[in-house]
This record gives C-alpha cells, sequence and structure tokens, in this order.
C-alpha cells in the first residue's frame, strides 16, 4: 500500500532521517537494532501485526525485512508460524568464535605484512580511542567493533568482510557476552594492545597469534 509506506518513513519510528533506500531495508535495520538492545529478546516470537501497526505498513515490507534477518542469523523463521528471535547454543557461539578466530587472525597477519604506514596510523588512533573508553562499556563496544572490521577492510578481502560482519551480528545474540564479564574489558584491552603492537612491528606471526588467543579467551570469558 503506497500510502502506508510514505507514512511509514515519516513515523517516528522508521525515521525519515535515513539515507533513501528500500522501505524493508529500515525496517530491518529498526529490527536489527531492537534485537541487539534486547527489546526483542532470543527465543521471543516477533509479533508482525504489532509491529506492522507500530511502523504504520502493510505486512509485506515487514516480511522482506525478517527474510534479511533470517539470512543474517538474527532470526529464524517458522512455516505457518513466523518468526523468532534466533537463540544462540553453547555450540553455536563456539562455532561462531571459532570462525572469526580463523578468519580475523588471518587478517591481522595480512595487516601486519601489508598495511600502509597511514593505515597503521590509523588503526593506532583507533587503538587509542578503544583505551580511552575502558570506563565507558556501549561506547567500548562500538569502538572494540570498530577496530575490527576496520582492521578486515584493510586486509582487503570483501568476502572475509562480509562473512565477519554477519557473524559478528550472531555473537551479539549471546546473552553472556564476554565484555560483560567483571575484568574482561581489561583483559581485551592488553590483548588488543599485544596484536597493535604486533601490527606496529610487521610482525605477521604474532599478529596472528596474539588475535586468535585474544577469541580464545572471549569464548572462555562467555562461556
Amino acid at each position: 500500500m503506497a500510502s502506508a509506506a510514505a507514512s511509514a518513513v515519516a513515523s517516528p519510528t522508521v525515521s525519515a532521517h535515513l539515507a533513501p533506500r528500500a522501505l524493508y531495508e529500515q525496517v530491518a535495520e529498526q529490527l536489527r537494532q531492537r534485537i541487539f538492545q534486547r527489546e526483542l529478546e532470543p527465543g521471543s516470537w516477533i509479533d508482525e501485526v504489532k509491529i506492522a501497526q507500530e511502523f504504520g505498513i502493510s505486512r509485506t515490507p515487514l516480511r522482506e525485512a525478517l527474510k534479511v534477518l533470517a539470512a543474517e542469523g538474527l532470526v529464524t523463521m517458522k512455516v505457518r508460524r513466523g518468526a523468532y528471535v534466533t537463540e544462540v547454543s553453547e555450540k553455536d557461539l563456539a562455532d561462531v568464535y571459532h570462525l572469526l578466530s580463523l578468519l580475523e587472525s588471518d587478517a591481522a597477519g595480512v595487516v601486519a605484512r601489508n598495511a600502509t604506514d597511514e593505515e597503521r596510523r590509523e588503526l593506532q588512533q583507533i587503538h587509542k580511542e578503544l583505551e580511552a573508553a575502558q570506563n565507558n562499556r556501549e561506547k567500548f563496544f562500538a569502538i572494540n567493533e570498530r577496530f575490527h572490521m576496520r582492521l578486515l577492510q584493510i586486509a582487503g578481502n570483501r568476502w572475509r568482510e562480509q562473512l565477519v560482519a554477519d557473524l559478528r551480528k550472531v555473537m551479539k545474540l549471546n546473552r553472556h557476552n564476554s565484555l560483560l564479564k567483571t575484568g574482561r574489558v581489561k583483559e581485551s584491552m592488553l590483548e588488543h594492545r599485544a596484536i597493535m603492537e604486533a601490527i606496529v612491528h610487521r610482525d605477521a606471526r604474532g599478529a596472528t597469534k596474539r588475535t586468535q588467543e585474544h577469541f580464545s579467551n572471549g569464548l572462555e570469558a562467555a562461556g
């Protein structure tokens, strides 16, 4: 319905300030953030009627949005039953950390070996921001992710970058995120320093090993 779609873009939930793009993508982003912020809890069913009414849209763009989130692993679709927010088991979490360790440690090695001086300085700057944010968990989360994703961008493999982006979304579903554990932020920061030092000194093997250790410790803390 054209009128419904138009009203959705102007609604307070699906913001008119977003860059022009398909309505279902805007809806997907709104739901994605609700999932990450635990407004939609893992295991909870998504009330399509309620959300469509709230957003002022028909259920067609909502269902397209749910397909996007299902492809990312954030929701699980059931035939004739709808969709619910994906629950992450211990095995799921271990599998995600395993893949992240493989992909990101390889990227860290590539960056240590091939990054330009300017790219190294950029990572050092993000690292400094991370150091300064240790007492602000929300800010630390955001900068930590920016560091990891920028490292992947510098490594220059878009397929790896996309895989990691999707895996990190699933990792956010974990109720017991490792960075929420007492002392884990400080430990994570020490690990980041070791990774950054290896990158600065062009130590590809060291950067790979330190990154693997970083994810191994993260999984242990998340358990």
